[in-house]
């Protein structure tokens, strides 16, 4: 087999992966803003704004198959944690098999749970938090939870970058945090917009 050839079992990783997260899109729609995974273009706009050197602690909402986690766990630095909350139980059980890293603590639970996801984990406010939840198909009260809770859990100065299908979320985004900007990445499909919201000094 030439030097650079894929292997037949590299090869299948790719696909088995899409199946597994088109296959919970279909049977759990409004739990995934998404039938395909993110693209490259999509993980760089949203990792854009992280400080790798100064984050200590990053939270991440819905990792699904861990297309954000693993490019996350490639970036921040070799101290670092990163913790992923997840509802759906067979993605956690594919992070935990395919992303053995003692940095990463995957964890079964609901975003609104992030303040005692942390305590229960002993640590400290998170530098960011990054959201691919739909916020745009929760209630509205569910979604201001959200957002309140993730703002109270951020470290001050820390910032919740989330990423949606449709602008629905902003509101409450405006509402809840002091800054919000808004960007959109067309080479996704489906173009995603981009909200980075900040919590001041």
């Amino acid at each position: 087999m030439p030097a650079n050839a894929r292997s037949p079992l590299a090869q299948l990783k790719p696909l088995s992966e899409t199946l597994l997260f088109a296959s919970n899109f279909i049977r759990h729609p409004n739990m995934l803003g998404s039938i395909i995974p993110s693209s490259r273009f999509l993980v760089d706009q949203v990792l854009k704004p992280i400080d790798w050197h100064g984050a200590r602690v990053i939270v991440e909402y819905g990792p699904g198959i861990g297309t954000f986690t693993a490019e996350i766990l490639r970036r921040m630095r070799s101290d670092a944690q990163l913790v992923v909350i997840e509802t759906n139980r067979d993605f956690v059980r594919f992070l935990r098999k395919t992303l053995p890293d003692p940095r990463l603590h995957v964890v079964l639970d609901s975003a609104a749970e992030v303040q005692s996801v942390l305590v229960r984990l002993g640590l400290p406010p998170p530098r960011y938090i990054i959201s691919g939840i739909p916020l745009g198909s929760m209630p509205d009260p569910v979604r201001a939870d959200i957002a309140a809770k993730s703002r109270a859990a951020l470290e001050p100065g820390g910032a919740f970058l989330v990423y949606q299908f449709t602008a629905r979320a902003l509101p409450t985004l405006q509402r809840t945090f002091g800054d919000v900007r808004r960007s959109v990445e067309r080479r996704n499909f489906p173009p995603a917009q981009l909200f980075l919201c900040t919590t001041g000094a």
